[in-house]
């Protein structure tokens, strides 16, 4: 019996000093910015915690514990030596004034490979008094805002859980990325704020954008040139101007657009639902294997539309048409309310027709004094299936 009672008492013992291990191990890979002297800017602290997780050859988090902080303008980049996560839980403010930033970011995170951004906290932009200043909608050439996040040559990465609030303009930028998944993101702004894209992904392949709510005063997500392989599934967006392939042709040699997959996805009370558009008369370019599946309007303005003559704020020439070329795109199962009788609108270019355009059970009623609901096509054969609630193409 003494034997028995020794041996489990060298096995509790045992136990005790492989969890003692354990916990003073993960304490270890655990670097906490309130630990490097931060107060209310956590500005140096965060760098220095993220200079000394990223030197670490074990798999390491940066933690910002709950709490309000300042943060100016950062940039924390690799390559690290192992897996990275930053651990946000506090409410993170940016400086409220345009001009403490140069560039065109407030936090930068770049060539990290291996990487997940975590937690409860927030990224506050501070862009309402912003807004106002913009002149990027009639000005080609303003002075850009700075945007809330920027993920530059990111891969194998995962943002979960965070919230970025009231961007001074595009909430998140995505550049050269690879394997990229934004789950249970959120992104809040009010419809009146200027060219604050939700999420904006150029030059990357594989992003995955599922379960997150966006509302915001532009694109809830827009794609520029060189996305690939980009899946947006079950995000509800409004206000915003819905997900938006494009503008494309608005600048020389950019790369195709091809893969994008948006699906059980939401849109509310938003200026355009489902959205193609690129610039007329200048430059070309070719955006192909597109699908929208399987999406609810709420009382949307545009719920499906290709847009190949778009010039907002006569910033272009209208004397020659697009030079984009658009194929293999469907639209299926399309349903619920629209703001306008114009349901389906596919203006294509008369220069590059779209080809292999389909739809497919479009059912978006319209019940307003401008009725019936209606859809118009030009430059465009498109095949119609199923039941359409808008007759016309």
């Amino acid at each position: 019996m003494g034997l028995k009672v020794v041996s489990s008492a060298i096995i509790s013992f045992s136990l005790f000093l492989l969890l003692a291990s354990t916990a003073k191990a993960q304490s270890k890979g655990v670097f906490d910015v309130t630990k490097y002297g931060s107060d209310k800017d956590i500005t140096e602290a965060l760098t220095n915690a993220w200079k000394d997780a990223c030197a670490s050859t074990n798999p390491s988090k940066v933690l910002i514990p709950s709490g309000t902080y300042s943060l100016r303008k950062l940039t924390l980049a690799g390559p690290c030596k192992a897996a990275i996560e930053l651990q946000v839980d506090g409410m993170l403010k940016a400086p409220v004034d345009p001009n403490q930033f140069s560039g065109g970011h407030w936090v930068n995170f770049g060539h990290v490979d291996k990487f997940t951004l975590s937690g409860s906290g927030t990224f506050d932009g501070q862009g309402k008094a912003a807004w106002s200043k913009s002149t990027c909608q009639k000005d080609k050439d303003c002075d850009s805002l700075p945007m809330n996040l920027r993920f530059d040559f990111i891969t194998n990465a995962l943002v979960r859980d965070i919230t970025t609030l009231d961007s001074k303009n595009f909430h998140v930028n995505v550049l050269g990325c690879k394997n990229l998944t934004f789950q249970h993101f959120t992104v809040s702004a009010p419809g009146e704020s200027v060219n604050t894209d939700g999420i904006h992904v150029g030059q990357s392949t594989g992003i995955y954008i599922i379960d997150s709510k966006i509302g915001t005063g532009d694109d809830c997500i827009s794609v520029g040139d060189g996305t690939e392989e980009l899946h947006i599934t079950g995000v509800t967006c409004g206000p915003g101007h819905g997900i938006s392939v494009g503008s494309l042709g608005k600048y020389p040699n950019e790369k195709p657009v091809s893969g994008i997959f948006v699906k059980n996805c939401t849109l509310s009370d938003t200026t355009n639902g489902v959205r193609i558009k690129s610039w007329p008369a200048l430059y070309g370019g070719v955006a192909s294997n597109m699908h929208f599946e399987d999406i609810v309007m709420n009382n949307v303005q545009n719920p499906v539309i290709i847009d190949q003559v778009y010039c907002p704020w006569n910033q272009c020439s209208l004397k020659a048409p697009s030079k984009v070329k658009i194929s293999g795109v469907s639209f299926k199962n399309i349903r619920g309310t629209s703001a306008t009788p114009v349901v389906v609108q596919i203006a294509c270019s008369s220069g590059f027709p779209c080809e292999k355009v389909e739809l497919a059970d479009i059912k978006v009623a319209y019940s307003g004094p401008d009725g019936p609901a209606k859809s118009q096509c030009s430059n465009v054969k498109p095949i119609i299936s199923g039941t359409m609630s808008a007759p016309g193409c």
